[in-house]
């Protein structure tokens, strides 16, 4: 009986060793989940802050391109304005070039007039000319007439021509004779003075012809030269509002461009945000997860607390056991302790390939903007790897990566987060637990990329679109 009953303590002892060490297991599986649910309610704070940072960012985003908006709405109608201007300009050109054509053509009519004169003048000339050998000639012969006259005696010539005469028929033919002379004296001093005055008048119409024709011709030189400046002075201003038309349009083609680059920002915030809801939904569910476990934890601990009890009542019931059985069970107890203690290890803080491949473009900055993380150069289809144990906080497309993952770390007390960009498939879900080289999907050439290849990036803390917690993966790659 006594060797029964020694047994039966002996049994219990065991059993209750066994159940001491399941009771500390469960403490140290509580403790753990508690400090996962601390962590992640930590980490939660850090998403909660980004989101806020990011909300900022994108109402701040959103007022530049209100204002960008507005400012296009200016140049444009500033452009709009210029481009009337031009208009008029460009038209009013058009009207002197007519001026200046049609000035032109006057003064090709006014050069057909003036060598029209000039050669009246010189027709004039040659009458002139004509006329005063005419004058001169018949100066002589006046001279030589007077001449004669004056040397026998005057007019008693003329008296001894009419009183020579035979008989009247004679007289009155001398008489005629002499009358004819005088006459014909009297019209060549006539023609002599008649002549002369119109060689004056003559040369007085060519002199006023020869002054209209030159006073014309000034004028019309000089509004030739009135249209040429004013030509000049519209080219000029044409010239003026064409700069200042290029400065709008490039203006406003940086305006675009801003305009641009803020909406693909926004994009990229909206991208971001997406992500950190994912994350938070992921760690909500990583919460509730860890507190049903620990619940369950804590409920079969109560379970074997009571069962443990009531073994304690029943043994206490029908033990008789001697001292030195007792003793020999708490050695044994112990001992048993003493054999099953364990201990934790953590991570060393490395990351792993995600793929075996050359790497063919590193961390750093190229083409005026930061390369954020290394391309490995591998076909489509490749097996992608997590680079460390994790759970995914993003799975899907995003702008410029193509599809892509981001598998969030708990490493050494810091958190990291690892992108996997251009797959050309996703194996993974968001909040899914993956383990070391675990297969997340497969290599691609999706997104912006210029051949198939895998973008890997390591992130101190959440991944951001700006990149300012990226570090260089082969610091940390083993």
């Amino acid at each position: 009986m006594r060797k029964f009953i020694s047994g039966t303590l002996a049994a219990f002892m065991v059993v209750s060793v066994s159940m001491t060490d399941i009771d500390k297991a469960s403490a140290e599986s509580t403790d753990d989940l508690d400090q996962k649910i601390e962590n992640k309610r930590e980490e939660q704070k850090e998403i909660d802050k980004n989101k806020s940072e990011i909300q900022n960012d994108k109402q701040q985003t959103e007022e530049k391109i209100d204002k960008n908006l507005e400012k296009q709405d200016n140049v444009t109608s500033e452009i709009n304005t210029i481009d009337n201007k031009l208009a008029d300009t460009r038209e009013q050109i058009q009207t002197k070039e007519s001026e200046i054509a049609d000035t032109n053509e006057q003064l090709d009519a006014l050069n057909n007039q003036i060598n029209e004169l000039n050669a009246q003048i010189e027709q004039l000339k040659e009458e002139i000319k004509e006329l005063k050998q005419r004058i001169k000639e018949r100066e002589k012969l006046l001279k030589e007439r007077l001449r004669a006259i004056q040397s026998n005696g005057g007019n008693a010539k003329y008296i001894e021509v009419i009183f020579g005469a035979k008989s009247f028929g004679d007289l009155i033919s001398r008489s005629s004779a002499v009358n004819t002379i005088m006459d014909s004296d009297k019209n060549i001093m006539e023609t002599h003075k008649r002549e002369k005055q119109e060689v004056e008048d003559k040369q007085a119409e060519v002199k006023a012809k020869k002054k209209d024709v030159e006073q014309k011709k000034a004028e019309v030189e000089q509004k030739k030269a009135s249209l040429k400046d004013q030509k000049n002075e519209l080219e000029s201003l044409q010239s003026e509002l064409d700069d200042q038309m290029a400065e709008k349009e490039e203006l406003l083609s940086e305006l675009e461009t801003e305009e641009s680059e803020l909406e693909e920002y926004q994009v990229s915030l909206e991208e971001e945000q997406k992500v950190l809801r994912q994350q938070e939904a992921a760690n909500q569910n990583a919460i509730e997860a860890a507190k049903q476990e620990k619940e369950k934890l804590e409920q079969l601990a109560r379970e074997r607390e009571r069962k443990k009890k009531e073994r304690e009542q029943q043994a206490a019931q029908s033990s008789s056991s001697s001292s030195s059985s007792s003793s020999q069970s708490s050695s044994s107890s112990n001992s048993s302790s003493g054999s099953t203690a364990s201990t934790s290890s953590s991570g060393n803080g490395t990351f792993v390939h995600p793929i075996s491949a050359p790497v063919t473009s590193g961390y750093g900055h190229r083409w005026g903007k930061l390369h954020a993380g290394i391309d490995y150069g591998v076909s489509i289809g490749t097996p992608v790897g997590s680079a460390a144990a994790g759970s995914v906080s993003y799975a899907g497309t995003m702008s410029g990566y193509g599809n892509v993952v981001l598998v969030r770390h708990y490493i050494n007390g810091s958190y990291y987060t690892t992108l996997y960009a251009h797959l050309n498939s996703i194996s993974v879900s968001v909040g899914q637990s993956v383990s070391k080289s675990q297969s997340i999907g497969l290599s691609g050439n999706t997104g912006r990329s210029t051949g198939p290849h895998l973008h890997f990036e390591i992130h101190r803390g959440n991944w951001n679109n700006a990149k300012s917690n990226s570090v260089n993966p082969l610091s940390y790659l083993n």
